[in-house]
């Protein structure tokens, strides 16, 4: 425990604070010896690193319980199918930078629904580098991150429909083989549909 405290940069009292506050999990024992490992240290470093930008132990302790029982980075990029997306590695704090201040358990919890987050010991897997981007960039707009979960709940739906109306039609007339082969045309047709779509709007707007 002395050892962990000091590498962590806390006292061992803090150390006993926390694992009273169930804020890291408890150290593997061997008889009367308690044995910590680097899982502890890096949730130490983390916890540290979340209190520096103003996150309060209470919200740490939700988080830690919502990262111990998320889902496993296995289960979210588990698939053998080919995909365009570029998985992003991030720290839970550097996950609470994208976000400013939205990281909570509600949205913890409703990103690893939907299948965006997934967890991999320390660290955090977001499945799509250009979801990632563009949700944090609608955060800094100043739009919550839980109404742009919610919008993007109703988007996969719309998603989902198009995809199975995509792949309907290919399946019609090739065989199974070009539906991965010729999915960029269906992006195209989704991207300038969305563009007129968004054209329209503009023009009803008041």
């Amino acid at each position: 425990m002395e050892e962990l405290a000091r590498l962590a940069g806390i006292t061992v009292r803090t150390l006993r604070f926390y694992r009273e506050r169930k804020l890291i999990p408890p150290p593997r024992r061997e008889g009367r010896i308690a044995w910590y490992d680097d899982h502890h240290l890096a949730r130490l470093r983390t916890i540290s690193a979340l209190l520096e930008r103003g996150h309060t132990l209470n919200g740490i302790a939700e988080l830690a319980e919502a990262f111990d029982h998320g889902r496993g980075v296995g289960d979210l990029l588990g698939m053998d199918v080919p995909t365009e997306e570029i998985p992003v590695r991030l720290t839970p704090e550097e996950l609470a930078d994208h976000y400013a201040g939205e990281v909570t358990p509600e949205n913890l919890a409703a990103a690893m629904e939907l299948g965006y987050l997934g967890i991999d010991g320390e660290e955090v897997v977001h499945i799509s580098r250009r979801l990632l981007d563009v949700s944090s960039a609608l955060v800094r707009e100043g739009i919550p991150l839980a109404d742009i979960l919610t919008a993007g709940r109703h988007v996969r739906e719309h998603a989902d429909a198009l995809a199975e109306l995509f792949t309907d039609l290919i399946l019609r007339h090739a065989p199974e083989d070009d539906v991965q082969r010729l999915r960029p045309l269906a992006r195209s047709v989704m991207e300038a549909e969305l563009s007129l779509a968004l054209d329209r709007r503009m023009r009803k707007a008041p």
